[in-house]
């Protein structure tokens, strides 16, 4: 699913979910503040998130350990590293639910507002977690971890795990050393005709960089009217993974909105792509959107969430940054360092999902197909 839709499918599951609060199913239907009530699960936490330094590990290991188990819904990709990861560690079986952010979203939401708590743990994307936010299903995490990650991924309500980086790539094969653009509107000049890509779902992307070309001085037109000179150039292209594809075959010179993981990946495997030249910075500003972990208010395993929690943001960053992920703490996001660093606005998306959808379908309707 592109990210235009997956807006889309977030905004139909806060509707969704407050229908059902109108039928008692949800705390948050008011206007007011979002507070999760006290359950034997946040209780738990509370006094968890108290602790710290080897206290902290010692009572969380105890208490998760005689849990026995853990069930995680998520829509990462790479789970399985961290799952492994984990079970190696700790006598502690690990149940997993894998699906889109959506199909996870959805899930959650109804077993809530059917009383079921089939899930201790949540791990997706930030839209998806600040929808369970709203609905005030998710407890506060706290610690020395948490202190640790980048600003960028500490949340209300839940906190990163790892950051989707966009990026500017190109084939190191069509753009020479000296020529790799330095900036997006570097590539609004007619010398890239045809030469460059845009992704048909990205408005996250684009919404974080329009709303930073409007905080450095720009008038809406004039933001506007960049975008669409960059799709004029561009081939406008489906899916990260096909783009990541059809760049490293030459397909195009340039990416404007690539993952750098996918980037790094297929460099790893021997394709002739970068998001960094061999001297000098990558292109800025750098988009971020944060992926992350969320502990259930009423989950049925507290202790062992939250171990799972503290574990992704300690040695499971380690499985993070095996995949070529950028991770959420200051050490393993070190890519990031010394970059102009835009993080997407993921309320403004939330709160008005069809402007911007809108608006980024008629910037891309300036490109070809």
């Amino acid at each position: 699913m592109t990210c235009s839709l997956a807006f889309r499918a977030a905004a139909t599951a806060v509707a969704a979910a407050l229908v059902l609060a109108a039928c008692g199913g949800s705390p948050t239907a008011g206007t007011g503040p979002v507070v999760a009530e006290k359950t034997a699960a946040t209780e738990t936490y509370q006094r968890m998130n108290a602790m710290s330094g080897g206290q902290r590990t010692d009572a969380l290991v105890k208490c998760a350990e005689e849990e026995g188990k853990v069930s995680v819904y998520t829509s990462n990709t790479d789970i399985d590293p961290l799952i492994k990861g984990f079970s190696d560690l700790y006598d502690i079986e690990v149940s997993v639910y894998r699906g889109n952010s959506e199909s996870v979203l959805q899930r959650v939401l109804q077993e809530q507002s059917a009383g079921y708590y089939g899930n201790d743990v949540i791990e997706t994307n930030a839209l998806e977690l600040n929808v369970m936010h709203r609905e005030a299903l998710l407890s506060p995490y706290e610690g020395e971890l948490r202190e640790a990650v980048r600003e960028e991924g500490k949340a209300e309500g839940w906190t990163a795990t790892r950051f989707n980086a966009f990026v500017i790539g190109w084939n190191t094969d069509l753009v020479k050393p000296g020529e790799e653009p330095k900036s997006f509107e570097e590539l609004a000049d007619p010398k890239w005709k045809g030469r460059v890509s845009m992704e048909i779902g990205d408005v996250d992307w684009f919404t974080a960089l329009f709303r930073h070309l409007i905080e450095q001085g720009r008038s809406e037109q004039e933001a506007l009217d960049l975008f669409k000179a960059v799709a004029a150039n561009a081939q406008i292209t489906k899916g990260h993974t096909v783009q990541g594809e059809l760049l490293s075959a030459g397909q195009f010179a340039v990416a404007v909105s690539v993952y750098s993981h996918t980037v790094d990946n297929a460099a790893a495997k021997g394709a002739h792509v970068a998001w960094k030249p061999a001297q000098g910075e990558a292109a800025q500003p750098v988009v971020v959107r944060p992926n992350g972990i969320g502990l259930m208010k009423n989950a049925v395993n507290p202790c062992a969430a939250m171990l799972f929690v503290d574990y992704e943001l300690s040695a499971g960053q380690e499985a993070v940054a095996e995949a070529n992920r950028i991770g959420a703490t200051a050490e393993a996001a070190k890519a990031l360092d010394g970059l102009d660093v835009v993080a997407v606005p993921e309320q403004e998306l939330l709160d008005n999902p069809k402007k911007w959808d809108d608006l980024y379908a008629e910037v891309t309707r300036s490109g070809s197909a």
